[in-house]
């Protein structure tokens, strides 16, 4: 028998109807907010995420799936969405729209990492993008909608950590004290860390090696360097959240796994779960970085496959039912199986949910059927019912049956 691939899962449909809640809450919060959704291309050109994502990072130098097509160019799954977001807008000159340009997207991506609970090879991100503006304001509103998705979910025990990584300006004065801090150690490092020591130490900061996680404790922090510009900014983001009532935690040890962030980085953590439910950052030089005009943005992610296993934890008792039939009806002889043809392709047109025998059941086993698919009403229809023109609908909650004529309207009013 062939299986699925290590590190990617089938959504049955039991579950597939929870995805289908929580997406659809998530949008519109998301378009409350003034976001429009954008779908970009599930391969792009390799180059687009070791530009834009860094080719110092974990992504780039481990996970991401990259081969040559027939045409023997690099081609690589996207391994996040925020790069071909931003290749799009440059692209299709959405520069010349007002601004900002907030932009959502719900979409697949692709990494090869190590597989645990709620970390998949294939994973799905809910994002957001908010292009041309450099306003400290942009941050509020960004974190306050992501708190409002986590708070919809009604997900217990998750924390806003929240940081600023600087401007390329004052991190180069950070990144020398870290490269003097880190250099009196360096060979007790692993070999990644040691590759990154000259290009990008702050990605140091980001190892998941035990041992270089306890060389990195009383490292200098980033916020001791923050020159006037981003520590002003810094300032009025965490004023603002606190009028809104938003709490937060800084932690300056938040440097996020890309290389395109600049000034706020923040985390949504589950304490319970141990593990970061939504993630995002200011990216301020990744237009230009990617080949547009120099434009401030910022933006955020999270882990769709995380965020279902957090929602259906906490909400046992949620009313997010899979969608039961209105109506099943039954057929008896062939010209009643014509007319149960006719009449419920006239009751979906009308936006019920119709079921009918498609399997030549038996009329015993069409009634069980009925049963167990939860049925809200039953209809039986032989040609007696035909020729007369009504039938009788019965209720399968309360066992109470009406007589109906065979109108799609009259039908309706009788299940309504």
């Amino acid at each position: 028998m062939i299986q699925k691939p290590k590190g990617t899962k089938d959504i049955l449909p039991e579950c597939s109807y929870k995805w289908a809640y929580v997406e659809e809450k998530a949008k519109e919060i998301l378009e409350n907010y003034g976001f429009k959704e954008i779908r970009v291309p599930v391969f792009e050109q390799t180059e687009l995420f070791e530009r834009g994502v860094g080719d110092t990072t974990d992504v780039v130098q481990k996970e991401m799936y990259t081969f040559l097509d027939k045409g023997e160019r690099s081609i690589t799954l996207r391994p996040e969405g925020t790069a071909g977001v931003v290749r799009a807008y440059i692209e299709n000159g959405m520069a010349s729209l007002p601004s900002p340009t907030k932009m959502w997207y719900m979409m697949p991506m692709y990494r090869y990492e190590n597989v645990q609970k709620g970390r998949y090879r294939e994973f799905r991100q809910i994002g957001a993008e908010i292009i041309g503006t450099a306003s400290y304001k942009a941050d509020v509103e960004l974190i306050v909608m992501a708190d409002q998705i986590i708070k919809k979910f009604n997900i217990p025990g998750v924390i806003l950590n929240i940081n600023s990584i600087g401007c390329p300006t004052c991190r180069k004065k950070y990144q020398e004290a870290l490269k003097e801090f880190i250099g009196k150690n360096i060979e007790q490092y692993c070999g990644t860390c040691k590759t990154r020591f000259e290009k990008n130490p702050m990605r140091i900061l980001d190892c998941k090696e035990k041992k270089c996680k306890e060389l990195n404790q009383g490292a200098p922090i980033i916020l001791d360097y923050l020159c006037e510009e981003c520590s002003a900014h810094f300032e009025n983001v965490k004023r603002a959240l606190e009028k809104l009532k938003i709490d937060y935690v800084i932690d300056s040890g938040i440097v996020r796994g890309l290389d395109y962030y600049t000034k706020t980085v923040f985390e949504f953590v589950s304490e319970t779960e141990g593990y970061t439910v939504l993630a995002g950052g200011r990216y301020d030089g990744l237009v230009e970085e990617l080949g547009g005009q120099k434009t401030e943005a910022i933006g955020f992610a999270m882990g769709e496959d995380r965020l279902i296993d957090i929602f259906e934890k906490y909400n046992q008792t949620q009313e997010v039912a899979i969608r039961k039939p209105d109506l099943y009806i039954a057929s008896i002889g062939e010209v009643a199986e014509e007319a149960v043809s006719t009449l419920a392709l006239e009751l979906r047109k009308n936006e019920l949910y119709i079921e009918t025998d498609i399997c030549e059941r038996s009329m015993k086993a069409s009634l069980k059927y009925a049963d167990k698919m939860n049925a809200k009403f039953l209809m039986v229809m032989g040609e007696d019912e035909v020729n007369a023109g009504k039938a009788k609908i019965k209720n399968m909650t309360t066992g109470e049956e009406t007589q109906t004529e065979l109108e799609v309207r009259k039908i309706i009013e009788n299940i309504k």
